[in-house]
């Protein structure tokens, strides 16, 4: 394994405090399947947590040492995390809810035992150059089975949905003794923090998302998750969706999203990710035959609730995004992940492109949505048409990538002699209406819109259109 000279100098100062590093965990799982890992775990045995402390400070490294209680010293500028061996004792149900005891003492396979899966109770001796592998974790990877570690695996509820991720992530199969084990654990304690956390590396991070969401039918943690789980045999028109049901849609399309996201930032996985996801909800209490066809009539707006329901039980602020700019955005694409097709066909306006602009964060997000519904459908080939021509039109109105922005601003009124007041507001709408028309383009114009339609009365202005006072 290739280790940074900032992570060998450290194992090197452990080494020389008496004590021995190994490089654990997600970092070990990553380099054996030649996966990018920017993260480095490092466990400590035969120190104590002061020991190393001033070992590491006197090499000159810069520490955050937060953690310390629980055995936990991060390198300041560096992604590397430093831990001792330690003993939780359950105390009660929350994924916090632990005595934590650290014991430098531990055996290799003791501490190994705590993890939640086999691939992940693997770890790497640098000074030997060689693996410890006492639960068959290497075997498990190369046969890409998801196993728990122990017993153990009970103790946090949470490694059901970090089941979830890494299914989608590493393309795995599931041992069916984990599986039998996460049926018997509970979401019910958990913050929304942490189920956020789980979800986003699922959306982010996946590459068969489809696996994740199979695995919470199969451990039936799909109970927790309502929205998803009324999709499963909800019927389709058979001519559109040959793929089946909206849940074997909704998979085939979150599995598209996962192919595609490569250039996409992170606030853009996250957003679009989950308005694949969300983006047939309304389908569920929209759903009917209607003259020997099922059709879902108007299910892009009834998505609208139950996308809000989802997405609020566990999104809460982070550093990453604001949660009611998330929901926000993700309720306006899944309410219009059907026009670009209506506009195609009905060939609307540039104001009508403008105003949908307005709606929708961004038209590209937009665009991505609707070519993972059309592409997860299994069999049926579509043309992008609608998509490309949208992309164009965006980009002919400059409106591609962010909403138009108001020309006309209040002090645009005063600088006309305009007294601020509640007719304000009136004013600069009617304004912004007439600028998403495209009557006016530039500030100039946009002014003499504004003398044309409203006319001053004194300090008072009449705010009716073309009026003639």
């Amino acid at each position: 394994m290739n280790l940074s000279s900032t992570a060998r100098k450290i194992c090197n100062v452990i080494r020389d405090g008496g004590g021995i590093a190994y490089i654990v965990g997600g970092t070990v799982r990553d380099h054996i399947l030649g996966v990018p890992s920017n993260d480095i775990d490092i466990e400590v045995y035969g120190l104590l947590v002061n020991d190393i402390i001033d070992d590491l400070m006197l090499a000159g490294f810069s520490l955050d040492i937060v953690g310390k209680s629980f055995g936990v010293i991060k390198i300041k500028g560096e992604d590397i995390d430093i831990t001792i061996p330690r003993r939780d004792s359950k105390m009660g149900d929350g994924h916090r809810d632990f005595d934590v005891n650290c014991d430098p003492n531990m055996t290799l396979r003791e501490a190994a035992m705590r993890r939640d899966f086999t691939i992940n109770s693997i770890s790497y001796n640098p000074y030997q150059n060689c693996l410890i592998d006492p639960f068959g974790g290497v075997l498990d990877l190369k046969n890409r089975i998801l196993r728990h570690t122990s017993e153990r695996f009970v103790d946090d509820p949470l490694r059901v949905l970090r089941g979830m991720q890494f299914v989608a992530r590493y393309d795995l199969e599931v041992d069916p003794m984990t599986i039998k084990l996460c049926q018997t654990l509970s979401q019910d304690h958990l913050s929304k923090e942490r189920v956020f956390e789980e979800w986003v590396k699922l959306i982010t991070k996946g590459v068969k998302i489809s696996k994740g969401l199979k695995f919470l039918v199969d451990t039936k943690w799909i109970k927790y998750y309502p929205e998803l789980e009324s999709l499963i045999d909800l019927p389709q028109d058979s001519e559109w969706h040959p793929e089946g049901d909206v849940f074997t849609h909704t998979c085939l399309c979150m599995d598209v999203f996962a192919g595609s996201k490569t250039k996409s930032d992170l606030e853009e996985q996250i957003t679009c990710g989950f308005a694949v996801l969300c983006h047939d909800f309304g389908k569920a209490t929209t759903t009917d035959f209607i003259r020997g066809r099922w059709r879902s009539l108007r299910h892009e707006q009834e998505g609208e609730q139950p996308t809000r329901s989802f997405l609020s039980r566990m999104v809460k602020a982070d550093n990453q995004i604001h949660p009611s700019k998330l929901i926000e955005n993700v309720v306006s694409l899944v309410t219009n992940h059907m026009a670009p097709t209506m506009y195609y066909e009905q060939k609307v306006s540039n104001g009508a492109i403008r105003r949908l602009s307005n709606r929708v964060e961004r038209l590209d997000w937009l665009v991505w949505i609707s070519t993972c519904d059309k592409l997860g459908r299994g069999s049926m080939v579509y043309q992008m048409d609608a998509e490309n021509w949208l992309l164009e039109k965006a980009k002919e109105l400059e409106v591609l990538d962010s909403k138009p922005k108001p020309i006309i601003l209040g002090r645009h009124l005063i600088q006309l002699g305009m007294t601020p007041g509640l007719n304000f507001g009136s004013i600069l709408n009617s304004a912004y209406e007439a600028q998403l028309d495209g009557i006016f383009s530039d500030v100039e114009n946009g002014i003499e819109w504004v003398k044309l339609n409203y006319v001053m009365k004194g300090k008072t202005y009449i705010d009716t259109p073309n009026s003639t006072e």
